[in-house]
């Protein structure tokens, strides 16, 4: 039987998978021309890691060889095995690890000890191939930008002196430098085509499920076929994780129907204590500085950031998987996470990393029955208790924490210290609360189980009285798609008299939603 598998370019014959031919047919269209008789192109094929790039470019070289078996000659190999960026010492014009591999992958064994040897590999008159060359050429990131630079020179030549060479049609493969987004003379690059490797749709998660079903006679309840396509937004590395962990590691009884409790228990251990190299590699890239800055500045609950290719800051996350972006409406594009299993880790690291230590959260013989007790849990009183906890150890607590230029802390320095403040003073009472993404931006949502009861928490920056007001609407709306009739609105601001605080604390019922907001303000001091 079949699995799911994030390893690696997927195997059809043992693997689930989706056939994306319409992708393929792209590609090899772009790779080969219009008429293959006629010239090929020159493309770069990008994308994040684990979203299938190795795989779509192993199904058209079998196009290639099924329709063209004798007018072409294919030839693919990764530059993945010369990863370490000290083998290329700067003052070597073509360095000898380049050389050795060269030699090592190509047929014939070449010396290629100089740039036109290397251009010579490919001449009509005495190169190694004998009839046109699809050359297809992996983890071309590998190399340092001014290797590849010089090396898409090299192929820009061959392009522009055709008639002397067998190079038909190349193919770059890899996550951003392939593009020359970092090149200091982008002009090698501007022969070359560009195409993304876009996520799963919906349908194609599904067909993977369905399959599954099919062959093992397990069924797989629709709800958790959405909910895996809603976490990951269909990125192939994270839907097939997911599929392995509900399919084979986490599925304790294959004769019974995979339902949204095992979905949870699945997600809960993937969101915390499971590692995926997808997302460790994700996590590294924002947790880098200056692109750090950017991510927090994500978190906040204002206006989302809009989104600029030509951002060098934003470039990098985006190809990076890090961040992508959203058509809001004309000339508006923004930022956004990429799904929100990606936007819970990154949350959880930033959470963990500047808050792994936050001393008491109450005093040991300190009456807290105003707050919490064997069956409730008084949501507001607890933000009370926690603007007290902030106002006593803010200085300790926030002496590291990343800052703005105006020196004050990012605002999601606070969401990140909510929540872990949250977290702590229910551990020890069976009590949870996680993070909700609803928007793939700023917007963050609270939820507190404890005593079988869930409460819903919206967290947000106290603007002015006008949003105010939206707030207030959109915490009803939240809580009715949670079938909540109560939902507490948190409200953080550098400070707040008491007279504003009666104002705006007064409790608000929605007419459209019957839903009862409280909204509760922590001053922060700064």
């Amino acid at each position: 039987m079949r699995r799911f598998s994030s390893y690696g370019p997927v195997n059809t014959k043992l693997h689930y998978y989706v056939p994306r031919k319409e992708l393929v047919d792209r590609v090899f269209t772009q790779l080969l021309g219009e008429d293959p008789d006629e010239c090929g192109h020159y493309v770069t094929i990008w994308a994040p890691r684990q979203t299938g790039k190795t795989w779509v470019m192993q199904q058209v070289k079998q196009e290639i060889l099924r329709r063209y078996p004798e007018q072409f000659a294919v030839f693919d190999f990764s530059l993945g095995r010369i990863r370490e960026r000290n083998l290329f010492p700067a003052d070597e014009s073509f360095p000898t690890v380049l050389s050795r591999f060269l030699k090592r992958t190509l047929p014939g064994k070449p010396e290629v000890e100089n740039w036109d040897a290397f251009y010579g590999l490919f001449s009509k008159d005495g190169g190694l191939w004998q009839r046109p060359l699809v050359l297809l050429i992996d983890e071309v990131d590998t190399l340092p930008t001014d290797l590849i630079d010089m090396m898409v020179a090299q192929f820009r030549e061959l392009y522009l002196r055709r008639e002397t060479n067998w190079l038909h049609a190349l193919a770059l493969i890899g996550v951003r430098a392939v593009l020359g987004v970092d090149s200091q003379r982008g002009s090698p690059f501007n022969v070359q085509r560009s195409l993304r490797v876009p996520n799963l749709m919906f349908e194609e998660v599904e067909s993977m499920f369905r399959w599954y079903e099919r062959e093992s006679g397990q069924e797989v309840e629709q709800a958790v076929i959405d909910r895996v396509f809603y976490e990951t937004q269909g990125q192939p590395g994270l839907t097939s994780w997911l599929g392995e962990l509900l399919t084979e590691t986490y599925n304790r009884a294959s004769t019974q129907p995979l339902t949204m409790a095992n979905f949870e228990q699945v997600y809960t251990d993937a969101v915390n204590i499971l590692p995926n190299n997808n997302v460790l590699n994700i996590v590294s890239k924002a947790r880098q500085s200056p692109h750090r800055e950017v991510v927090l500045e994500m978190f906040r609950t204002g206006e989302p950031l809009p989104f600029r290719y030509d951002n060098p800051r934003l470039n990098f996350l985006y190809m990076n998987g890090v961040v992508d972006w959203e058509h809001v409406a004309v000339n508006q594009y923004y930022v956004k996470f990429p799904c929100p299993f990606v936007q819970k880790r990154l949350f959880n690291y930033f959470a963990d990393d500047l808050f792994g230590q936050m001393g008491r959260v109450h005093k040991p013989f300190e009456d807290l029955d105003d707050t919490i007790s064997e069956d409730s849990l008084n949501v507001e009183n607890l933000l009370r208790r926690y603007e007290v906890y902030l106002r006593e150890n803010r200085e300790w607590l926030l002496k590291d924490v990343p800052r703005r230029a105006d020196l004050r802390p990012y605002e999601a320095v606070y969401h990140f210290n909510l929540y872990t403040y949250l977290s702590k003073f229910l551990q020890h009472r069976d009590g949870r609360v996680w993070p909700e993404f609803p928007t793939g931006n700023g917007k963050v949502d609270l939820i507190i189980e404890y005593a079988g009861q869930t409460y819903g928490l919206e967290v947000k920056s106290f603007v002015n009285a006008y949003e105010y007001k939206k707030a207030l609407r959109q915490a009803a709306r939240y809580g009715q798609q949670l079938e909540l009739t109560e939902v507490t609105l948190a409200f953080f601001v550098e400070c707040v008299d008491e007279a504003n605080r009666a104002k705006y604390e007064a409790v608000y019922v929605d007419a459209e939603t019957d839903v009862t907001v409280r909204p509760v303000f922590v001053a922060t001091g700064a």
